[in-house]
């Protein structure tokens, strides 16, 4: 193997989805155990199974905001998670509160723009936060995630709330991200219109009787 070969595939690990033997413990609870899986750039993940079984934690454990019990993380060094937080000023108009985070990642005001364009809300880019409805809100939440320019994407039940219109966006958008090497792992129970190269299914498993 030549050189310019072997820089090429360690690039492409350093910039890959990495858990291995993964297991998490919330309180006495052992919501799941030995996870192994990977996604490679370009590559999308969907993360399945009941309420409870550990699906928002898993995305927090990789986000880094969770230790796991046991196992290893790899993972790009960009990660956006999108969650039930807003992260963003609800006092402020949308454009303003994005223009917060776009300072102190170095963006610019059209960065700010296409975010809030891909989240297909141009019209309330002017409207206070607070003002949003359940649906402007989650539109709200991702473009926070799209302005990131982050290689994974992190996303809990990104389409909540979302008509039918707006999941089309979502998926175009989330396509687009997928075409530019960016990957994506995402908790949801709603259909999202992109294939997924991979498909993680979360079992119940019994609250813990001993320590593990």
């Amino acid at each position: 193997m030549n050189e310019g070969a072997s820089t090429k595939m360690r690039d492409q690990a350093s910039d890959s989805l990495r858990a291995q033997t993964l297991s998490c413990v919330r309180g006495d609870k052992l919501l799941f155990r030995d996870l192994n899986f990977a996604l490679a750039p370009g590559q999308a993940g969907l993360v399945t199974g009941s309420n409870g079984v550990g699906k928002s934690s898993l995305l927090r454990l990789i986000a880094g905001l969770l230790e796991p019990f046991s196992g290893s993380i790899h993972k790009p060094a960009a990660t956006a998670l999108c969650d039930d937080r807003m992260a963003l000023d609800e006092n402020l108009s949308l454009q303003h509160a994005l223009r917060f985070w776009a300072r102190l990642d170095g963006q610019s005001e059209n960065d700010c723009t296409a975010a809030i364009a891909a989240a297909g809300m141009d019209h309330l880019a002017e409207v206070p936060i607070r003002y949003f409805s359940t649906g402007q809100r989650q539109r709200a939440r991702l473009a926070r995630t799209f302005l990131s320019h982050a290689n994974l994407w992190l996303l809990d039940e990104p389409a909540n709330g979302l008509d039918k219109a707006s999941v089309i966006l979502l998926g175009q958008t989330l396509q687009t991200h997928l075409d530019r090497g960016g990957m994506i792992l995402a908790a949801s129970h709603i259909a999202l219109p992109i294939t997924f190269d991979l498909n993680l299914e979360l079992a119940t498993i019994e609250q813990l009787e001993t320590p593990l």
